[in-house]
């Protein structure tokens, strides 16, 4: 479709696109690549599906965005998807089960059994990330912004990277249940378990990690956030007692922002989202923010004057028995498209 044809206040057309906007990448001010993986997932899988499923949802939005209104207009284009990974994904996850499945049947990770699927899996995942950086890097030296749609959390990885390369310094605001700070969780060296650890360890250019809504992790991770001076933490309890003698998400969001840098990189785990947003999603813990709080301390961060300089949203699970996981993953991804948009364009007026 031709952007002269492309009608925003008319019915969805369905062009393989997300939004089924009409731009190409060349063009568009912000692209967005796509990673269909999920082979570590440790307990639901089919996150790898998300992409195709979120760019079906994604026609059904309407374009009026009164957060970032006519943004969408400077372009957000989608990368062609690279099925290769996909494929390797599915090749590959039922070697991931059959160690999960050894390890909760009471089995080590030294046991022939498992060392050279674990090796498969670990091998395969640098596959995946040098993909991903690669693809990210081209985009970045072109000029453009890039936002990654998972897959499950292990993904952004080579984005980040590409990133990392490219900046002296930026902070990461993680939006998730999970802290993500396991090192090689399950003998996977690139767990979706372990993204923020990588993180950390290998990209020095991310200066700080503020997580919120964090519910769900182990002694090992809270004592990592709490010693290293690179993370802050606004753990899910914390935000709840705070709310609970009468502070504002609005001060609570401020201050979250307060503690980042100039450039920022979002990473959003939609099981950050209370369970109605993500029935299916892969590993779903109790509480989180409501999809509006979660709205409002993105647009908090854009209004702040701080830039986005990519994000992903990861681990939404497609489901047959109901398409909300879908729809809150488009309709989510919109709000990042229009308010990393927005960030970008406020930089320029300045």
């Amino acid at each position: 479709m031709e952007q002269k044809t492309f009608d925003p206040d008319g019915v969805g057309v369905a062009t393989g696109t997300y939004f089924g906007l009409p731009f190409a990448p060349e063009e568009s001010a912000l692209v967005l690549i796509s990673a269909p993986w999920d082979v570590t997932v440790s307990y639901g899988a089919g996150t790898a599906y998300a992409p195709d499923a979120i760019i079906e949802a994604s026609t059904q939005l309407d374009f009026h965005d009164p957060l970032a209104p006519g943004a969408w207009r400077q372009g957000i284009a989608t990368a062609d998807v690279d099925y290769t990974l996909l494929e390797l994904s599915q090749r590959l996850r039922s070697d991931a089960e059959r160690v999960i499945d050894h390890l909760e049947g009471g089995g080590s990770l030294d046991d022939d059994y498992v060392v050279r699927k674990v090796r498969r899996v670990n091998e395969g995942s640098r596959t995946l990330n040098a993909n991903i950086e690669a693809q990210a890097a081209g985009w970045l030296d072109a000029g453009k912004i890039v936002g990654l749609v998972g897959g499950d959390h292990s993904t952004p990885y080579g984005l980040i990277r590409a990133l990392g390369s490219r900046h002296a310094s930026f902070g990461i605001l993680h939006i998730d249940a999970h802290c993500d700070l396991r090192e090689a969780y399950e003998g996977f060296e690139y767990s979706h378990a372990s993204i923020m650890y990588n993180v950390l360890r290998d990209i020095p250019q991310v200066s700080r990690l503020v997580q919120v809504a964090v519910r769900d992790f182990s002694a090992t991770e809270a004592a990592l956030a709490a010693s290293s001076e690179r993370v802050e933490t606004f753990d899910d309890l914390s935000l709840s007692e705070d709310r609970f003698r009468g502070e504002t998400w609005d001060a609570q969001c401020r201050e979250i922002v307060g503690r980042l840098p100039e450039e920022v990189y979002v990473s959003f785990d939609i099981d950050g989202l209370t369970f109605e947003n993500c029935p299916h999603t892969g590993t779903p813990v109790c509480g989180g923010l409501s999809f509006n709080e979660a709205v409002w301390l993105l647009d908090t961060l854009a209004r702040s004057g701080r830039r986005i300089i990519g994000f992903d949203i990861v681990e939404v699970t497609p489901s047959p028995e109901g398409r909300i996981d879908a729809i809150t993953g488009a309709r989510m991804l919109w709000k990042l498209c229009g308010l990393t948009l927005k960030s970008n364009n406020q930089l320029n007026q300045k």
